[in-house]
């Protein structure tokens, strides 16, 4: 499961350079691809995976933040970026940071990185029992669970648009699970599907806490939020999150049984490899693409594309897996998005109350 970041850092962009306008249009579209990728590209190649004869769940967990050491790249750009510009300037003598991060910041991201590892094993032994329709679906109610821990850890306050997305994606959820048998795949037994089913909810409830805890984060940083103070967070999370998925694949042997899977794999052995890697690059096009979004643009636009890529999810899981699109899926997915809306209006409501007065005092000083 993906980590993404909260308002705080947008409102600290200010300490940082001004990018120019065409650089950041460029940044944007280039955010916006790589959340289109990452966003349905690697729950599709997870299926994959299991679909054609995959049965680790440690091993799939383990590849959603195995790409994290992909990050040097950008951090490594931005480092040379900033050491040629503090070449440049006159007078100057202090020596480039290396990184932002301070220890307080970096064990806080830690922690939350272990919560994620645990979330990717939910969020993959879920999806290992159901379509990539239906885990689609019930991963959009981590909204609903989002509003409510943020309520709980950061006193963000209920709207009544924020009541009526809860309310909606709650009866999506219950749509589903009252036909939950209507769509199980062949070689999965109806226990399976109803843990699948479970798990699933589970990776959308600890998603929806671990949400507000990165804006508690930024919060409690006390220190400018930039891009690359926020790669470097995204960084020490993937680290930790993939390390406690090691610790799984070590207890339960996958590590060993890689090679013999390989080889029973109905695509042939060199493409299980190749699914493999290629999902580890698709979740980290995904994570890279939404911080970026988030700090070039908001969280907002991010939730918003998130949700316009639900229907696409949905539609390829069909061309491509032959999936049932039951008429209970079309209900829940129309549920929804009419939530997922509702939020999105919400949160651009409260957004633009607070920007319009903050106006007046604006120029009044």
């Amino acid at each position: 499961m993906e980590v993404e970041g909260q308002n705080s850092n947008h409102q600290n962009q200010d300490a940082a350079p001004q990018m120019s306008k065409g650089l950041r249009r460029a940044l944007i579209v280039l955010n916006c691809v790589l959340m289109a990728l990452g966003n349905t590209g690697s729950p599709l190649l997870l299926r994959l995976y299991f679909r054609s004869g995959g049965k680790r769940q440690w091993l799939s967990s383990w590849l959603e933040t195995a790409g994290w050491p992909f990050i040097f790249v950008p951090l490594l750009i931005t480092y040379l970026h900033r050491r040629r510009r503090c070449q440049l300037r006159p007078g100057n003598r202090h020596p480039t940071k290396l990184f932002f991060i301070t220890p307080r910041l970096f064990l806080a991201c830690a922690f939350v990185g272990l919560i994620t590892g645990l979330d990717d094993f939910l969020y993959a032994y879920g999806l290992s029992f159901l379509p990539v329709s239906t885990s689609s679906l019930l991963i959009s109610t981590q909204l609903a669970f989002t509003a409510f821990f943020a309520f709980l850890i950061v006193k963000q306050k209920f709207t009544p648009y924020s009541i009526n997305s809860v309310a909606l994606l709650t009866v999506g959820a219950v749509v589903l699970g009252l036909h939950v048998s209507s769509d199980r795949p062949d070689n999965v037994t109806r226990g399976e599907y109803h843990l699948g089913f479970i798990l699933t909810l589970g990776a959308a409830a600890l998603y929806g806490l671990i949400l507000p805890l990165v804006e508690l984060m930024y919060s409690k940083s006390k220190q400018a939020i930039t891009y690359t103070l926020v790669m470097e967070m995204q960084l020490v999370m993937g680290f930790f999150a993939t390390a406690f998925c090691t610790v799984g694949m070590l207890v339960n042997k996958d590590f060993q049984a890689i090679p013999r899977e390989a080889r029973h794999f109905e695509l042939g052995e060199f493409r299980y490899y190749v699914v493999l890697v290629w999902n580890a690059v698709f979740w980290q096009f995904f994570f890279l693409g939404t911080v970026g979004i988030i700090f070039c643009v908001n969280t907002l636009l991010a939730g918003i594309l998130i949700a316009l890529f639900i229907p696409v999810t949905e539609v390829l899981g069909v061309v491509f897996f032959k999936e049932n699109f039951s008429s209970e899926k079309g209900v829940a997915l129309v549920l929804s998005l009419w939530g997922l809306a509702s939020y999105s209006y919400g949160e651009y409501r409260q957004e633009k109350d607070k920007k319009d007065k903050a106006a007046p005092s604006d120029q009044v000083a």
